[in-house]
């Protein structure tokens, strides 16, 4: 009862600290003598003074001492053994708490020749007898004893001394060093004890019927007055023997094996007795647990079914997953007489453990939608897993760090010892991913790796957890679309599944950087993104010429971030008026853009041509061609009446080797006329234009462009520009107010200062009265500018090149 308990088992006391009590502590075990001193245990002192340190029943801890154990006290037919057991919560044992037990037990009559076989230790006792020496024997066996006399001769008196009987050679060691060798050696009035640990040098692996033992030959002696005396301390434990069919376990023990036989030449059993954790079971208590026990002539057999009662199963792992092994606790005593020895009594204790077997894990969903929370249960495992730790999103955390993370994790105990743990986790954690599924749905996917221990071999293996809650919650993005004079326009209210979704525009992605460079509109706050789009623009679709207007739209799909699957599709539709494509200018130059059809998707607008098919467009796009022209040419027609003249013509697409139009886009300008009179003239030579100065305001653009086709200008946020000395800079100016198509921009002086006042010195002149600068040893270029979608007044667009430049203060370059 308490912390510990004991049992006395023949000539073994077992001492169990419980496991609930010790758990997770660390403990150091003492044997305390009878003068009060504690000596610590290791692993060397166990197996050379009689003491055995296991775990048994998953985590209990098992303390066991033989009778003849270095400090047990004797006394009558009892022996006495006092430990001491410390634990803490630390490696370092500071603050152990200590907790002593004392416990005698009675043993019974010892054999001429006792054997024990523990986990860490081989054991053998004898009586202090010297048997009879046979003539016979000395003469046909030339490993008698008797060989070991020279030996015994060169001994001093009284002092103790071993001979082990090896192949090659036989080998005398005092007491003294085979106690430093790590041999146990003890005597009472009645008994000599060597105690060997299988780690001993003197160790010879024997076989016998298939069967390893490890074994050792050995004599103890020592002279007393004018005698000899000697004791046979040969030892035999069996080391395999063990092999599984069929769901059984099989132990076999050969019998009378030659180590421990030598010398004698009848044999008889006495006793074959066998059990579970050192506890003897009758014939019908095996029958009830299907142990069979069969006792042939030369071996006896134990066969135990896998997952018997009196074994139990531990956790294991092999190559970082999760198994178990059956594990069992068997004893085997065998009791029998020889014309050698008399009675020999073989006590084997044996823990057999079978092969890895890989168990399968349980995990189970059982999330609340209501209350929103992931609920999913691992498991069962053994009692001696513990769950250690959580890796979320790449980062491991402690099972009480946890929580900061929203990651509540709980275990449910269960009435055989096996457990589960509980993980739960709300839906709006970070490390949940939310995925959109379909209509209102949802999916919830919790990944998360749960990395466990084994107590107390301490291995690890890890369980990834992935489990996916379908929710009806999802939120889908909505739009409302509108058009103006020249733009269509797009507003998308964001829903709560779109945050990673991707506006596209046909397959074209629409980034902030692209929509920049076609001068559309983007722009997005987090809850609404808003696009727009010139009417004349090549994402732009036509879908037909109708007498109120030409009818566009603009189609738009969000698409999903990562598998660029389409969520969601939306578009607006306008009519614009047929005044958007055509210009008639007063000076008789028409201007017209005719648009590519969805109906003809295989149109190609650099074939698209007027009446006259030699008047081919100035400016063509995927989905536009304009033409630029004067009413007196390219096949135009006119009328006349009261008010007007009229002039017409058509746009025209021909497929090769067909003189019928599939595309036909007519158009018209009409010019008023006020009055009609008659008039005459005669030829005289144009006197020279005069320009009469005037005064007003003008609101004009400088620009500074990146490339020679004036198609990307520097944005503000690009300033200040890094250039390099003679590398080209395109200047464009621009007059903005007033529209006027009557006014024509001439550029008279310009000029280059290295500070932002036009006035400061030095300057550089770069055009003088509208030419450039002929001291310049790289001119100013000029560059024509032409109609386009951009430029629909070139006469209000100059545009020239210079080289980079510095000035120079003396012989040394000016740093402002």
């Amino acid at each position: 009862t308490g912390p510990m308990s004991l049992e006395c088992l023949g000539n073994l006391l077992r001492i169990t600290l419980s496991a609930e009590y010790f758990e997770d502590k660390y403990l150091s075990f003492s044997i305390v003598d009878q003068s009060g001193i504690a000596w610590e245990i290791d692993e060397a002192m166990a197996s050379q003074c009689g003491y055995t340190v296991t775990y048994s029943n998953w985590s209990n801890i098992e303390f066991r001492a033989s009778a003849l154990s270095c400090h047990s006290r004797l006394e009558k037919d009892m022996f006495t053994v006092t430990i001491e057991v410390k634990a803490s919560h630390t490696p370092d044992m500071k603050n152990a708490a200590t907790h002593l037990k004392s416990a005698s037990c009675h043993y019974g009559l010892w054999s001429p020749r006792e054997l024990v076989c523990e986990r860490n230790y081989m054991e053998v006792s004898v009586r202090r007898e010297v048997p009879q020496t046979v003539k016979e024997f000395i003469q046909d066996e030339p490993e008698d004893w008797t060989l070991v006399f020279p030996e015994a001769k060169t001994g001093e008196a009284s002092i103790w001394q071993v001979v082990f009987h090896q192949p090659e050679e036989k080998k005398a060691l005092l007491v003294s060093n085979a106690w430093s060798t790590g041999y146990g050696l003890n005597t009472t009035d009645t008994r000599v004890l060597l105690r060997i640990p299988y780690t001993a040098a003197q160790i010879q692996l024997v076989k016998d019927q298939g069967v390893t033992f490890s074994a050792v030959r050995s004599s103890i002696f020592y002279k007393q007055r004018w005698m000899i005396l000697m004791v046979d301390t040969a030892v035999a434990c069996p080391v395999d023997g063990v092999d599984y069919a069929n769901k059984t376990v099989i132990w076999t023990v050969p019998k009378y094996i030659q180590p421990l036989s030598a010398g004698a030449t009848t044999f008889k059993d006495v006793l074959v007795e066998a059990g579970v954790d050192l506890h003897k079971l009758s014939a019908k208590e095996m029958a009830s647990r299907k142990y069979v026990l069969l006792n042939d002539l030369n071996a006896i057999t134990m066969k135990i079914p896998i997952g018997a009662e009196g074994g139990y199963y531990k956790t294991s792992v092999s190559n970082g997953q999760h198994g178990t092994k059956y594990t069992i606790n068997l004893f085997l005593e065998h009791q029998w007489e020889d014309n050698k020895w008399g009675l020999t009594k073989h006590t084997i204790i044996k823990e057999i453990e079978t092969p890895f077997e890989q168990a399968e894990l349980a995990i189970t969903n059982n999330s609340n939608l209501n209350a929103r929370i992931m609920n999913v249960t691992v498991g069962t495992f053994l009692p001696d897993v513990e769950l250690v730790n959580l890796t979320i999103e790449g980062a491991t955390v402690a099972v009480p760090e946890a929580v900061q993370y929203g990651y509540l994790t709980s275990k449910i105990r269960y009435a055989n010892g096996s457990k589960a743990y509980i993980i739960q986790v709300p839906f709006d954690v970070p490390s949940v991913k939310k995925e959109y599924l379909r209509a209102d749905m949802r999916a919830y996917t919790l990944n998360v790796t749960l990395a466990f221990i084994t107590r107390p071999t301490s291995e690890t293996f890890a369980v990834p957890v992935t489990t996916v809650s379908a929710v009806k919650d999802a939120v889908l993005p909505k739009a409302r679309g509108f058009c103006d004079g020249r733009n269509l326009h797009l507003i998308i209210i964001r829903g709560n599944v779109d945050q990673n979704w991707l506006p596209f525009i046909s397959d074209w992605h629409l980034t902030p950087e692209a929509a920049q460079k076609y001068n559309y509109s983007l722009k997005d706050n987090g809850t609404h993104l808003a696009i727009s789009v010139p009417f004349l623009s090549s994402h732009v679709r036509y879908e037909g010429f109708h007498i109120s207007g030409i009818e566009a739209s603009l189609h738009l799909t969000l698409k999903d971030g990562i598998t660029l699957a389409n969520r969601r599709d939306f578009s607006v539709s306008c009519r614009f008026s047929p005044s958007e494509l055509i210009q008639c200018l007063p000076n008789g130059t028409v201007v017209v853009t005719a648009v590519k059809l969805v109906g003809v998707a295989d149109l190609d607008t650099s074939l698209l041509v007027l009446r006259d098919r030699q008047c081919k467009p100035s400016l063509v796009t995927e989905k536009t061609a304009t033409f630029k022209f004067n009413v007196n040419t390219c096949g135009t027609s006119r009328k006349f009446n009261s008010t007007t003249m009229t002039y017409e013509n058509d746009v025209l697409y021909f497929r090769p080797g067909n003189n019928k139009p599939v595309y036909q886009l007519k158009f018209a300008c009409s010019y008023a006329i006020k009055q009609t009179v008659d008039v005459r003239y005669e030829s005289k030579k144009n006197p020279p234009p005069s320009i009469k100065p005037g005064f007003g305001s003008l609101a004009l653009s400088l620009k500074l462009f990146k490339e020679k086709s004036y198609s990307d200008a520097y944005q503000e946020s690009e300033y200040p520009v890094v250039k390099y000395l003679r590398e080209a800079l395109y200047f464009e100016v621009e007059l903005l107010q007033p529209k006027d198509a009557r006014l024509e921009l001439n550029l008279d002086d310009c000029w280059a200062t290295n500070s932002q006042s036009p006035d400061s010195l030095p300057q550089w002149p770069i055009l003088i009265n509208g030419c450039e600068n002929n001291e310049d040893s790289y001119r100013t270029v000029f560059h024509e500018v032409n109609y386009s979608l951009r430029v629909k007044l070139p006469q209000h667009l100059k545009r020239f090149e210079m080289r980079m430049f510095t000035f120079v203060q003396g012989s040394t370059l000016s740093q402002e």
